[in-house]
């Protein structure tokens, strides 16, 4: 189907549509009474009747009681009833509209409903979108179901096409959980990584119990979180293993999350069960073992590094907590007393404090330089101020409306330190 044709139907459709809704909104107007060559509006008679029946009414009465005599009587009707002859003699007829007047509506008001569609905003984009539904249209399908792997040269010559013709397509089978999975892919390949991570949540809810969509969810969720695991994460995974205790993925995943997460006891015990289920295998797994012996002495040695480091007790003022959002960030650092870039430095979610306090622990492996790490600070006696912040932005620069506690100043060979945010920056 061309631009033109499929243009011409939307015109077409949308003059009959407007032609249904003016017979409606005019067929009371147009329908003429078939008793009257030129029939009367009798409303007005029909007021005058009533009128006359009840003075009539009224002079009975008067002449039963004897107010009025016969004499008066009759000459009271007869003026009534000339009243109401002249009242009916200037009725004035219903003019029913000619067949004339009658086209003049059914034209125009389609007419002039297309012209006010047309003209009310830019329709370029709808044009557009046309165009590459037409162009490429059906090649997006095929890519969306499986049919080719790659697109031919020519339909990706204008790649927005392309890209704009699939997320129609898959809004179109919105519960097709397969073409959800694959527009993820096309956009990780395009490195926009928030909008797979949103087709990916779309397909993992209408296909909860596809591993394979299960596992890509998180790990991309994984790695897009600076290798942190999120409650999102987290969840999957664990229903993955609930469901599949040995699933390899799912467990590398929730080693490097606890790793990551300071948990580096259960780190360790996710990769000896990984390594055992690897070692029950049959074959030669010499370098699969071998990676996980160095992960499992990466993470030995971030245990160690972490055990030196400085736990940090934050704590919120209850006056401060209604102001808190929940998509704040919370920020906490150690620094130099006399300033510069922070010797260690956290980027945590709100969701890590608990009822108004959270226990963060700094150490090496939150140095923001190699060369700028806490171990360096504290073997050259520098003292150090330990900082917290909620940003509202999610950004590292504290602005306007942030929520903020004093630096809390702290030896160098001090290991624990409590922050209170009890201020918000003007």
């Amino acid at each position: 189907m061309t631009i033109f044709s499929t243009v011409g139907l939307f015109i077409a459709l949308s003059l009959l549509t407007a032609l249904l809704l003016a017979v409606i909104a005019i067929k009371p107007w147009l329908r003429a009474p078939r008793t009257h060559s030129k029939p009367l509006d009798n409303q007005l008679l029909d007021i005058n009747v009533a009128v006359f029946r009840e003075r009539l009414a009224e002079l009975k009465t008067d002449k039963d009681n004897g107010i009025i005599d016969d004499h008066h009587y009759q000459n009271q009707k007869l003026e009534l009833e000339r009243q109401l002859l002249d009242a009916q003699r200037e009725v004035a007829p219903m003019v029913t509209p000619g067949i004339k007047s009658r086209l003049i509506i059914v034209v125009w008001v389609p007419v002039l409903a297309a012209m006010a569609y047309l003209m009310v905003g830019d329709r370029t984009p709808v044009f557009e979108l046309w165009a590459s539904e037409d162009k490429v249209g059906q090649v997006a399908d095929d890519l969306l179901t499986g049919k080719i792997d790659q697109p031919p040269a020519w339909a990706i010559e204008d790649g927005n096409q392309l890209i704009s013709a699939m997320q129609t397509n898959v809004y179109r089978h919105a519960y097709d959980y397969n073409r959800w999975m694959r527009l993820s892919e096309l956009f990780l390949s395009l490195e926009a990584t928030d909008s797979a991570l949103e087709a990916l949540s779309r397909a993992y809810r209408l296909s909860p119990d596809n591993e394979e969509i299960a596992i890509t969810y998180a790990q991309i969720n994984f790695f897009a979180n600076k290798g942190q695991l999120d409650e999102n994460s987290r969840r999957v995974l664990e229903t993955v293993l609930a469901k599949n205790p040995q699933h390899e993925g799912a467990q590398m995943l929730m080693a490097m999350g606890e790793a990551r997460a300071n948990n580096f006891d259960q780190a360790q015990g996710w990769i000896k069960r990984l390594r055992d289920s690897i070692s029950a295998k049959p074959g030669d797994h010499t370098q699969a073992l071998s990676s996980l012996d160095e992960l499992s002495a990466n993470v030995t040695m971030q245990q160690q590094q972490a055990s030196e480091g400085i736990e940090v007790n934050v704590k919120i003022n209850s006056s401060l907590l209604p102001l808190v959002k929940a998509d704040d960030v919370l920020f906490v650092a150690i620094r130099d007393v006399n300033g510069g870039p922070p010797f260690a430095a956290k980027r945590l979610p709100i969701t890590a404090i608990k009822q108004g306090e959270a226990t963060i622990s700094l150490s090496d492996l939150d140095a923001m330089m190699p060369g700028r790490t806490l171990g360096s600070a504290r073997s050259d006696k520098v003292q150090l101020a330990v900082i917290a912040r909620i940003s509202h932005s999610g950004t590292a620069i504290a602005e306007s409306g942030d929520l903020s506690g004093n630096p809390v100043v702290i030896s160098a060979d001090q290991n624990q330190a409590n922050v209170e945010i009890n201020q918000q920056i003007p």
